[in-house]
């Protein structure tokens, strides 16, 4: 049914460090220095992803679920190449739109019209590319007069629609999605849905987190379900979110 693989996963771990022995600077780091040495030695490694191996074909949806701190954005991060793994190989091909931090780049000062540019160049597009598409991303935001507004007067909802209405417009050929669903009010949230559905038909790759299990039965064509940092199912999307579920329901 799928061509070829977008996204591989082989064997990947990502570990942080709960905290830093020179939190409180390098002044504090030698006025204490035999107390930050102990902390240096007492510190615990957060393994945020453990031995996680998968692949996602081109024009699959893969839904990911799972409680909080699973590490499901740390996956999508990972794909995105914001993070690095600490071991094991993340193999992508194609352009990758990280629908992760919406409005991430835009400028407080610039209005809806210029961070719009802005944001499109800094996702890879050209500023030509950014200026033929600016009605219909325009149109997608439903901002109206506000696009002239400078952002720093928008709420966190309106700066979201706002990214999402950039992203979507970049054709990429993954797209990653992080609980950016809740944007807007209800029409707004089927309208990014549709426009997903789109990216699906023409053969695009998603890879989309979400605690709405509804919505990722509805979009996906495989779920995997990650726990403690682990791949603890993939498959058939009823099965897994069934699966799930029953895990919640006995904890």
């Amino acid at each position: 049914m799928f061509d070829d693989v977008s996204i591989r996963f082989q064997h990947v771990t990502k570990q942080y460090h709960l905290d830093s022995p020179v939190s409180g600077g390098f002044k504090n780091l030698m006025l204490h220095l035999p107390s930050q040495v102990k902390a240096i030695w007492r510190r615990q490694p957060f393994r945020a992803l453990v031995d996680v191996s998968l692949e996602v074909h081109r024009g699959e949806c893969l839904g990911v679920i799972g409680p909080n701190g699973a590490g499901k954005s740390t996956t999508l991060a990972l794909i995105a190449g914001v993070l690095r793994p600490t071991s094991g190989r993340v193999e992508t091909r194609g352009r990758i739109c990280p629908l992760l931090e919406l409005g991430a780049g835009f400028h407080p000062e610039l209005n809806g019209r210029e961070n719009i540019v802005l944001n499109g160049v800094l996702l890879g597009l050209t500023r030509r590319e950014v200026l033929d598409r600016l009605d219909e991303i325009i149109a997608f935001s439903e901002l109206g007069q506000f696009i002239d507004a400078p952002l720093r007067t928008y709420s966190t909802g309106m700066i979201a629609r706002l990214g999402f209405s950039v992203a979507v417009h970049l054709n990429p050929d993954i797209l990653l999605v992080d609980e950016v669903l809740t944007v807007g009010d209800e029409a707004f949230q089927q309208k990014c849905l549709r426009r997903m559905q789109q990216f699906r038909m023409r053969q695009a790759t998603m890879v989309f987190v979400s605690h709405d299990l509804n919505t990722v039965a509805q979009i996906s064509d495989r779920v995997a379900l990650i726990e403690g940092g682990r791949l603890v199912d993939i498959g058939e999307p009823s099965r897994v979110i069934g699966s799930y579920q029953n895990r919640l329901r006995a904890a």
